[in-house]
């Protein structure tokens, strides 16, 4: 049950598009094509067991570490707000 000018559902509906775009992050993240021999970032050899076990690869362990650290730093923010921020 919804109230005030929200439809009924609205949470949910919410809820939807937020899986929804958690999912289309995570697919765009997704490696592609051809695997690199050499690491975009540093141009260290990217060793022949990560270049078969992740297809599509384009960075070394290091560089890929330093990306996920960064990535993970900035995934805190909730576009959508909260429906405890929209009630005050």
């Amino acid at each position: 049950m919804a109230g005030g000018w929200a439809k009924d559902g609205a949470v949910q509906d919410q809820i939807d598009a937020s899986v929804e775009d958690a999912v289309a992050q995570a697919r765009q993240q997704l490696h592609q094509g051809e695997s690199l021999e050499y690491c975009e970032e540093c141009d260290a050899k990217i060793p022949d067991a990560r270049r078969k076990a992740v297809p599509g690869v384009h960075l070394c362990i290091n560089c890929q570490s330093e990306y996920d650290k960064q990535q993970a730093s900035s995934a805190g923010y909730n576009r959508r707000g909260s429906k405890d921020s929209q009630l005050r």
